[in-house]
């Protein structure tokens, strides 16, 4: 038998990838989220040129 989880991804805060540091901001914040106990991570949104912090929600 086979689970499977649904997964919600929030996006929490949006930074410009042109950024002139980088992925810095979007580091720092995600950082910042994960003092606070929320499981944040930075992703790389291509189309816009967006670094992303997100966040995993399971779903039911």
């Amino acid at each position: 038998m086979t689970t499977t989880v649904l997964v919600q991804r929030t996006v929490l805060e949006r930074f410009p990838g042109g950024h002139p540091r980088g992925s810095w901001p979007a580091d720092e914040y995600a950082a910042a989220q994960r003092d606070q106990g929320i499981a944040a991570r930075v992703v790389m949104d291509l189309s816009s040129d967006q670094f992303l912090v997100v966040t995993d929600t399971p779903t039911q």
